[in-house]
C-alpha cells in the first residue's frame, strides 16, 4: 500500500483511470458485437448502422488513451472491410 502523499493520490488517479478504462474497452466490445452480429444476420442495414456506431466509439477510446491510435485504425478498418464485403456479397451481380 501506498505511504507517501504522491504515491497516495496516484493510487487514487489510478483507479480512476482504470475504471474509465474499463468503461471504455466495455463500449467498444459491445458495439464490435453489433457490428458482428449484424454481419452474422447477413443484414446489410443493420451492419451499416452499427459500423456507423462502432467507429465513434473506437476512434474516443483512443483519444482518450484506452486503446493505442494504430489499435483503434486497425479495428475500423477490419470492421470497416467486413461490413463492405458483406454488401458486395448481397448486391445482385451484373
Amino acid at each position: 500500500m501506498a505511504n507517501h502523499k504522491s504515491a497516495l493520490k496516484r493510487n487514487r488517479q489510478s483507479l480512476d483511470h482504470r475504471a474509465r478504462n474499463r468503461s471504455n474497452r466495455s463500449k467498444v466490445k459491445t458495439v464490435v458485437r453489433a457490428v458482428d452480429a449484424a454481419i452474422e444476420q447477413q443484414s446489410v442495414e443493420q451492419a451499416q448502422e452499427a459500423l456507423q456506431a462502432a467507429i465513434p466509439a473506437i476512434q474516443k477510446a483512443a483519444s482518450k488513451g484506452t486503446l493505442h491510435k494504430r489499435t483503434a485504425s486497425r479495428k475500423v478498418s477490419r470492421l470497416t472491410k467486413r461490413v463492405n464485403s458483406l454488401i458486395a456479397g448481397s448486391q445482385p451481380a451484373a
